[in-house]
C-alpha cells in the first residue's frame, strides 16, 4: 500500500473517531501511532510516542498557556470580573441597545483575560442576558450578543490560540499578540456599530433603559472596571516595549491578578486552590490535543499528504487570495462540527505548507485563521458558544432564537474578515513597530 493511501486512510479513521466523540487528542494520537508503525515500524512509532510528549511539555514557550489560564481563573475567582457588566451597563446604557453594547465591552475584556470563550459566554449568559430580557430586549439579540462577543478573546491578546499557532508555525508570539489587537478592537467595534444601527432603526429590539445614574454611580462603576484592563494593558505594554517575553508575560499577568485580588480583599486560599485546579485541568486538556496533533503532523509528513494536497490545490496561477478563500471555506465548514483548538491543530500540518508555498505572511495568516475560528464558535449546527448560552439559560430562550440572533453577528464577522483580508496592514501595523 502506498504511503499516500495510508495517510488518507489515517485521516479518514481520525475523522470517524472524532464523530464517535473520542477525545481529539486520543483519536489523533492513536491514528498517528498506528500510521507511523505501518509506514516505518513499531519501534519507530513507539519512539515518537515517547519523545513527542516530553519534548512538547518541556518547551519553555508553552508555559505561557497555563500562566494565562491562571490569570483568567484568578480574575474570575477573586471577583475582578464580576462587576464588569454592571459597570459597563452604567457607562453605556444611554446608547441605543446600550445593554447589548455593554455586553460586548464586558465580554471582550473578560474573554481577553481568561482566554476562554466558553467561560465568558457561560458567565455573561447568567449575568447579562437575564438583565436584557428584563428590559424586554429581543431574545435573539439578548442571547446572540453573548454567544458572539464571547469569541472576541481569541483575537484580543493574550490568546491561547495565538500561543499555539505561534508554536506550530514557528513565528513570534509577541508579534502575534500585537497583530491581534487592532483586529480584535475592529471586531468589537463592528459588533457595537451593528447593534446601535439595528436598535436605532427598530427600537422594539431594545427598549430604552429609563434608569437614572448619579455621579456616585459612575465613580463606583469606574472603581469596579479598572482592575481587569490594568492586567491586560500591563501584559501587552510589557510585551510591546520588550520588557518581558510573552512567556514571562503570562507569569506577570497571573501575579498581577493575584496582587489585585489581594488588594481587593477577595483573595482566599480556596480561590487560589480552585484557580490552580482549573488551570491544571484546562492545561492538561489542551496539551493532550496538541500532543496528538503533533504526532499527526509527523504522520502526515511521512505519508506525503501535505505535499500532495499542496500540489493538487496549487497551480501556476494560484494566488494568495485563492488559498485564503479555500482555507476560509474549510474552516467555516469544520467550525460547524469541531471546537476551535481542535480545528486549528487538526489542519495546521496540512494548510501551513500550502500557505508557505504561495508566500503568505505567517503572522497575517495566523490572524485570519483565528478570526475564522471565532466565527466557527457560533455557526450552526454545532456552534459551541450557542449551546453554552442555551445551557446557561435553560428553557427561557429557544435554541432557534439564539441561532437567529447570532446570525447578525456572523454576517458582521464575515464583513470584518473581508476587511482583514483586503487590508493586511490592520494586522501587521503594530508588529512592524516592534522590528
Amino acid at each position: 500500500m502506498e504511503n499516500l493511501t495510508i495517510g488518507f486512510l489515517g485521516l479518514g479513521a481520525g475523522l470517524i473517531l472524532l464523530l464517535l466523540r473520542v477525545q481529539i487528542g486520543v483519536a489523533l494520537g492513536l491514528v498517528s501511532f498506528i500510521g507511523i508503525g505501518v509506514l516505518l515500524n513499531a519501534r519507530a512509532a513507539w519512539g515518537m510516542l515517547t519523545a513527542v510528549p516530553f519534548n512538547f511539555v518541556g518547551d519553555w514557550n508553552l508555559t505561557a498557556i497555563p500562566m494565562f489560564l491562571l490569570m483568567g481563573f484568578v480574575a474570575s475567582e477573586t471577583g475582578i470580573s464580576s462587576g464588569l457588566f454592571r459597570a459597563m451597563r452604567i457607562l453605556l446604557a444611554w446608547l441605543p441597545g446600550g445593554l447589548a453594547v455593554a455586553s460586548v465591552g464586558a465580554c471582550a475584556m473578560l474573554s481577553a483575560a481568561s482566554g476562554s470563550s466558553v467561560a465568558t459566554s457561560s458567565a455573561f449568559a447568567r449575568i447579562a442576558t437575564p438583565e436584557m430580557l428584563r428590559y424586554k430586549y429581543d431574545p435573539g439579540l439578548a442571547t446572540g450578543v453573548i454567544a458572539a462577543s464571547g469569541t472576541l478573546g481569541s483575537l484580543i491578546p493574550p490568546s491561547i490560540l495565538m500561543v499555539l499557532y505561534g508554536y506550530l508555525a514557528e513565528v513570534s508570539i509577541a508579534k502575534l499578540f500585537m497583530a491581534g489587537f487592532l483586529p480584535g478592537l475592529l471586531s468589537a467595534t463592528m459588533f457595537i456599530a451593528m447593534i446601535v444601527i439595528r436598535c436605532s432603526l427598530n427600537p422594539r429590539l431594545a427598549p430604552a433603559v429609563t434608569d437614572t445614574f448619579t455621579t456616585r454611580d459612575f465613580l463606583v462603576a469606574a472603581k469596579e472596571i479598572w482592575a481587569l484592563p490594568t492586567i491586560i494593558v500591563g501584559v501587552l505594554s510589557g510585551i510591546f516595549i520588550g520588557l518581558f517575553s510573552p512567556t514571562e508575560a503570562g507569569a506577570v499577568g497571573a501575579a498581577l491578578a493575584i496582587c489585585l485580588g489581594a488588594a481587593r480583599r477577595s483573595l482566599s486560599w480556596g480561590a487560589l486552590y480552585r484557580s490552580g485546579l482549573a488551570t491544571l485541568t484546562s492545561t492538561a486538556g489542551i496539551f493532550m490535543v496538541v500532543i496528538g496533533t503533533t504526532l499527526l503532523g509527523k504522520f502526515m509528513t511521512l505519508s506525503g499528504v501535505p505535499g500532495f494536497i499542496a500540489s493538487s490545490l496549487l497551480s501556476p496561477g494560484s494566488t494568495q487570495l485563492l488559498v485564503i478563500a479555500m482555507v476560509a471555506v474549510l474552516y467555516l465548514i469544520l467550525g460547524c462540527f469541531l471546537d476551535s483548538i481542535g480545528i486549528m491543530l487538526l489542519t495546521m500540518p496540512i494548510i501551513l505548507p500550502v500557505a508557505r508555498e504561495v508566500g503568505i505572511e505567517p503572522i497575517y495568516f495566523g490572524i485570519i485563521l483565528v478570526k475564522l475560528l471565532e466565527i466557527g464558535l457560533v455557526t450552526p449546527p454545532v456552534g459551541l458558544n450557542v449551546y453554552i448560552v442555551k445551557a446557561a439559560l435553560g428553557e427561557r430562550v429557544p435554541l432557534v432564537s439564539i441561532f437567529r440572533g447570532v446570525s447578525w453577528f456572523i454576517a458582521v464577522d464575515l464583513i470584518t474578515l473581508a476587511l482583514l483580508i483586503a487590508f493586511p496592514v490592520i494586522s501587521l501595523y503594530l508588529p512592524s513597530l516592534m522590528d
